[in-house]
């Protein structure tokens, strides 16, 4: 009995944590650059069960061996999987802002590991000072004249330093060459990760590689991407489907909340009823 309450409580668990995922998706459905989180749910691995038991060997003297009697398999129930980002190209949207720039993955090599193509990301200074990478092309100057990312963070370029310009009125090329009132005013530095998924994903569009740093893109051979100036990379949040999941896993929800309701109330006869004496 006891193992049904812990079924159907990990059932509601799993569905309550990717629902959260989900909601979190639908919210950054129109952050630019934004990689749609993805899971799965498995089952735990199943767990045989023995009793413990004593066998009693013919002889002058009796004596008992412990023995174990197997009792059958039993499932211990769900659980959600860790939440990994999909690094797809999302479409894009025109702005028409001189400082909004999109990446495109036009022809990036293939991982043997993973047997996934890798992605390119921009590179910005976290508040530690620590190189962080994003795919929010949604910058700004700041009044200092530093070019920011929408998290607040400080726009690298290609050596690694911060990006000072005079104007906000800049003009970026494919290869993202910074020209400001006609002179130039560095390159956007842009990372390439062979495989994404080893990177750590934090708040506001950013992620961070645990060791070291990503190297940079411009130097990798067989990789062919671009810039795309007055132009975002949309939020890859399928809101259509989306929004179906989040029916689907509110749906199991409920079902199995019916479930441990149902347990519940045959533990209370169980409990009060069974075995009263009148």
């Amino acid at each position: 009995m006891f193992r049904g309450f812990y079924t159907a409580a990990s059932g509601m668990i799993a569905q309550q944590r990717r629902t959260e995922m989900l909601s979190n998706n639908m919210s950054n459905a129109n952050t630019p650059g934004y990689k749609a989180d993805q899971t799965s749910l498995r089952a735990f691995p199943e767990m045989l069960l023995q009793r413990l038991d004593q066998v009693s060997v013919p002889g002058k003297q009796k004596v008992s061996l412990p023995s174990n009697v197997t009792i059958g398999s039993v499932n211990t129930g769900v659980y959600m999987q860790e939440t990994m980002p999909g690094f797809s190209q999302g479409d894009l949207r025109e702005t028409g802002l001189a400082t909004d720039v999109a990446l495109l993955d036009v022809n990036m090599p293939v991982n043997e590991d993973t047997g996934q193509a890798g992605t390119v990301f921009f590179k910005v200074q976290g508040e530690d000072g620590v190189e962080r990478y994003t795919r929010n092309g949604n910058f700004t100057v700041d009044a200092a004249g530093f070019l920011t990312a929408a998290s607040g963070s400080y726009v690298l370029d290609s050596e690694g330093n911060r990006i000072q310009l005079n104007s906000d009125q800049v003009a970026i090329s494919d290869t993202g060459e910074i020209t400001a009132e006609g002179e130039p005013a560095g390159q956007l530095g842009v990372a390439f990760a062979e495989n994404p998924y080893l990177l750590i994903k934090e708040g506001n569009g950013l992620f961070r590689l645990e060791d070291g740093e990503l190297p940079d893109a411009v130097e990798g051979e067989n990789m062919q991407f671009r810039m795309q100036q007055g132009f975002l990379e949309a939020s890859t949040t399928d809101t259509t489907r989306t929004m179906t999941d989040m029916m689907s896993a509110y749906r199991v929800f409920e079902a199995n909340q019916k479930v441990l309701t149902a347990y519940d109330r045959s533990m209370e006869k169980a409990a009060n009823e069974v075995g009263r004496v009148n």
